[in-house]
């Protein structure tokens, strides 16, 4: 384009010195793992499995009772009160491999240690009643931080959340022990979180 001053003069652009005031004002962008939470990851990762023919997981719906609904129009509603009709127990279960699974997901931003206010009593209740039964109950901790995940065996937790009553009784698990005592899973393509890959350890030990 030919830019001319009102004298008629041409004005000159300096391409270096456009071209270097882009680069700065540009950021780096990154795609890995854009806009994804640990539930998405588990929900494209259970239709994978689905898929395949591997396991049958979903995730749990929620036990609300909707009391209102609006309608913009006749094609959309959108509700506007709702309540829970009762407290939820875990996420996700399913059958794999003739095993019944019962399992929870939870994230933290922190990096050291996942807090414990993080779970609710009424669902180690259950995980335990399900283990009870001989279902394999577990933990999917996400360090969101850290882009890290764990599967963590019930029983681990359900150690770390009876200590809370003692007198110096620790409120998280800290991250070393988590490490010692879960199994850590690494992000793949198909599938995208391969839990399944820890709950076969998970199985090998018990029937070993």
């Amino acid at each position: 384009m030919n830019i001319k001053y009102p004298n008629g003069q041409s004005y000159q652009v300096n391409v270096d010195k456009v071209q270097a005031k882009k680069q700065v004002k540009t950021k780096k962008t990154t795609y890995s793992n854009r806009g994804m939470t640990l539930e998405n990851d588990l929900n494209v990762t259970n239709e994978q499995y689905l898929a395949k023919g591997l396991a049958v997981i979903h995730k749990k719906p929620i036990p609300i009772q909707v009391v209102n609904v609006n309608y913009p129009k006749r094609s959309a509603a959108k509700i506007t009160e709702a309540y829970y009709q009762k407290a939820s127990t875990t996420d996700y279960n399913g059958v794999y491999k003739g095993f019944y699974l019962d399992f929870e997901a939870k994230e933290t931003k922190n990096k050291t240690s996942f807090p414990l206010k993080n779970f609710h009593e009424h669902q180690i209740l259950h995980m335990k009643a399900c283990c009870d039964q001989k279902a394999i109950c577990f933990i999917l901790l996400r360090f969101s931080s850290l882009n890290r995940v764990f599967v963590l065996p019930f029983e681990k937790l359900n150690w770390w959340w009876n200590q809370q009553s003692e007198e110096k009784g620790k409120k998280s698990i800290p991250l070393k022990q988590i490490e010692l005592e879960g199994i850590e899973i690494n992000y793949g393509f198909s599938p995208r979180l391969p839990y399944l890959d820890a709950v076969d350890q998970m199985i090998q030990s018990n029937i070993s």
